[in-house]
């Protein structure tokens, strides 16, 4: 099972424990390593669906041995972060014209909220960096470039932004992976979709809106544009 993939098993289990009652508030999940085993999944996995789960409000994670270590679940099924769980198990059947569309506002929102406040993006830069190791297979760069888009999200601080883009995160990678499988020349589309990440966040810095929203549309749109005319 691909990593990409199985960190979604971790949320879909989660999901579905929370609506029939088996988690609640309060409740702990099985530990690390138990949770890849009972699930089938690797570690790699399940850490990656823990912090994706702490960032949505479900649980909360807390480092050390004894009876407050761990993953505590904080939400409850009827919760709206919960809800949004759900999605990830149909995100996979949207039609990706409305993905898109939804990415496009989402995404001018939160560029645009990042350029009115600057915050400090160095973990989005540092992420660049690795996406520049061209020995990445188109995969690998674009489960970092979903990540890239995530941490912006989260940057913002506000929770709803982040929860639509982990809820949108299935259908994003769907789409964006199918494309890059039709593009002849890989290596030249990373290297203009890396020149577009720095320019969305060199405006960022700058405090331009304007021009964060033009390259995230640009970018997102471009992609999608290059990509469909080839499916």
């Amino acid at each position: 099972m691909a990593e990409t993939k199985a960190w979604r098993v971790v949320l879909e289990h989660v999901e579905r424990s929370l609506r029939d009652g088996s988690l609640g508030p309060g409740a702990r999940l099985p530990g690390e390593r138990d949770l890849a085993t009972q699930l089938g999944v690797g570690r790699s996995s399940v850490r990656e669906a823990l912090r994706v789960l702490e960032v949505m409000g479900v649980l909360h994670t807390a480092t050390g041995s004894g009876p407050r270590a761990g993953a505590v679940i904080t939400t409850s099924a009827g919760s709206g972060v919960a809800q949004v769980l759900g999605l990830q198990a149909a995100a996979q059947a949207f039609d990706f014209d409305d993905v898109v569309e939804t990415r496009l506002v989402i995404e001018a929102a939160v560029v645009s909220s990042l350029a009115a406040v600057r915050p400090d993006l160095d973990e989005a830069a540092i992420l660049l960096d690795a996406m520049d190791d061209v020995s990445l297979a188109s995969d690998e760069f674009l489960a970092l470039d979903a990540r890239f888009h995530g941490i912006l999200a989260e940057a913002t601080g506000n929770a709803v932004f982040g929860t639509i883009m982990t809820g949108l995160r299935a259908a994003i990678e769907a789409y964006v992976r199918h494309g890059a499988h039709e593009i002849d020349d890989w290596p030249a589309t990373r290297d203009r979709l890396q020149s577009e990440h720095r320019a969305v966040l060199d405006a960022i810095d700058a405090g331009d809106a304007d021009g964060a929203r033009s390259r995230i549309h640009d970018h997102i749109s471009g992609y999608y544009a290059q990509t469909r005319a080839r499916s």
